[in-house]
């Protein structure tokens, strides 16, 4: 859901965007009937004027340190998020992925306050804008502290779509080439790596629509097919066709994927067989 007001009152920056017109809705509840979350409810959400300036100030609350001041970091993150305004449409695009894929997801205020997972990517999505620009220590920064503080280790070279999900997110590693693009959900403790010392172009590529399921190691440069999915635990050094399901250790294809997007689903079911 892309902001297309033009004035700069809050009022009209609301009203023509409606994810962040829900998350202040949510937070004036919370700052209503939860006294003592109400200072909370007003420096994360209600004292800004846009998506953009919460989620640099609550990232930079979380990121910040005595050696990565918290004012600091948030005028880089605030600095990305002007001269790109794509980010902004893709952390939206992220957090209807979680409230539509997250049963556990009741609102957009609690994934932005609370989900690693998507904090996760949005700290990804700062450090490689850095990367982009040729900041590359201060992109490495970022991702060091994104892993002390989410567990989720994104090298940020590596390049992500629109729509992502990152499901719970503790110990999720994506190394610097891997590709993850629109639409895809992954669970905790999933690997895009490479599989030993090469260089160049190693990790995989996760194409739109793919699910992949909890502690799935995939690795080494594979193409996993738009809406194919990766079963819980499985060890996947082979490609994936397009809509296809792989499962095992090491992982064989095991059958067709009955949707065209499965990471829209969220259904982890593997096919059946008969013997």
């Amino acid at each position: 859901m892309a902001i297309t007001a033009s004035k700069d009152t809050t009022a009209d920056l609301v009203m023509h965007d409606p994810v962040w017109q829900r998350i202040r809705e949510e937070a004036a509840a919370i700052a209503r009937d939860e006294p003592l979350l109400a200072s909370m409810a007003y420096a994360a959400v209600l004292h800004h004027e846009r998506l953009e300036d919460a989620l640099s100030y609550i990232l930079a609350q979380k990121l910040g340190n005595a050696e990565l001041p918290p004012l600091g970091l948030r005028e880089v993150i605030q600095e990305a998020f002007a001269s790109d305004p794509d980010l902004g449409h893709a952390v939206r695009a992220d957090l209807v992925a979680v409230n539509e894929r997250d049963p556990a997801c009741r609102s957009f205020l609690k994934p932005l306050l609370f989900f690693k997972g998507f904090q996760a990517i949005q700290n990804h999505r700062v450090s490689h804008w850095l990367w982009q620009q040729k900041r590359e220590t201060l992109a490495f920064l970022l991702q060091s502290r994104g892993s002390e503080v989410f567990a989720v280790d994104i090298n940020p070279a590596s390049k992500f779509g629109r729509g992502i999900l990152i499901d719970h997110g503790t110990g999720v590693v994506i190394g610097e080439t891997a590709v993850v693009e629109d639409n895809v959900s992954m669970l905790q403790n999933v690997t895009l790596g490479g599989t030993g010392k090469e260089t160049g172009d190693r990790h995989p590529k996760i194409r739109r629509g793919v699910l992949i399921g909890a502690g799935a190691k995939i690795l080494g440069n594979i193409e996993i097919g738009e809406g194919a999915k990766i079963g819980a635990g499985s060890v996947v050094l082979i490609p994936v066709p397009p809509h296809c399901t792989a499962a095992g250790v090491p992982a064989k294809i095991v059958g067709n994927c009955e949707c065209e997007q499965p990471a829209r689903e969220m259904d982890h079911g593997l096919p059946f067989h008969r013997d």
